[in-house]
């Protein structure tokens, strides 16, 4: 039977701090540019391999520095968005990319159920089920978790800058975006309600899975990838996030909920 990854790959995913019992949790759907070996470059050169189609450039590192500096628990996936994109409906045709930003996708193209369904099995499905079973972990040992996402956009999109720094994405759960929207704006940066993109959108699998459905103080949010492109600027961005994320449980009234389903 053929398989995705080999035995001396990293597996689908990372769990940091898996025996926190802080009720918060952060995950990360886009951090890595990393390819299974068996896909080779998926017909890509080396710059498409690592520009924004492939990673949220600097998410990953921010959610790791968050994850340390908070003691909580952070879910991260391993692998490109460009071999499944763990934010999005399998049905979803941008679940598979073939084409954005200028940029052909060949190792996407045509592909067949049986193709996509090894992905989904290797890589999706592990990552949503390690997620699932933080979830429950720590709705177990205290309050209901604050489920935060971390995401980053780049500065230009065909051809259009676009001027927010960060954007604060949310659908269900206006006190949580509430709180991010007045501290980072406290902060001075430029900020968008659900811009540059929407929390309302159906591309947004991950929380409307994880946290909307069973009712989690939840937020989605956007850095701009210029602010945490290097090791300096994720630390500025950490420090500022930080202080946000651990006000939640008191803002929230968080600590005698618990999760009902």
């Amino acid at each position: 039977m053929h398989t995705l990854l080999a035995s001396d790959e990293p597996g689908p995913y990372r769990v940091i701090n898996p025996l926190s019992d802080r009720p918060i949790l952060l995950v990360c759907d886009h951090a890595s540019c990393r390819f299974p070996k068996s896909l080779g470059d998926m017909g890509l050169d080396p710059f498409a391999r690592r520009c924004h189609l492939a990673i949220d450039i600097g998410a990953g590192a921010l959610t790791e520095a968050l994850a340390a500096s908070l003691g909580v628990t952070a879910v991260v996936q391993n692998y490109s968005r460009l071999i499944v994109d763990c934010n999005r409906q399998l049905m979803d045709p941008s679940a598979f990319l073939e084409y954005g930003d200028g940029i052909l996708v060949p190792g996407n193209r045509n592909l067949r159920q049986a193709d996509k369904n090894l992905r989904a099995s290797a890589l999706y499905w592990p990552y949503h089920v390690a997620i699932s079973e933080q979830v429950e972990r720590l709705g177990k040992v205290g309050p209901a978790p604050a489920f935060v996402s971390i995401h980053s956009f780049t500065p230009v999109l065909n051809g259009e800058s676009r001027e927010w720094q960060m954007g604060v994405l949310w659908d269900k759960d206006e006190r949580t975006r509430s709180v991010f929207l007045e501290a980072l704006r406290e902060a001075g940066y430029r900020v968008g309600d659900n811009e540059p993109y929407s929390g309302k959108a159906p591309q947004d699998f991950t929380i409307d899975h994880h946290a909307e459905e069973p009712g989690l103080p939840h937020v989605g949010i956007e850095i701009r990838q210029d602010l945490v492109d290097d090791d300096e600027g994720v630390a500025e961005i950490a420090a500022v996030m930080h202080d946000v994320i651990a006000s939640l449980p008191a803002k929230l009234g968080m600590k005698n909920r618990r999760i009902t389903a």
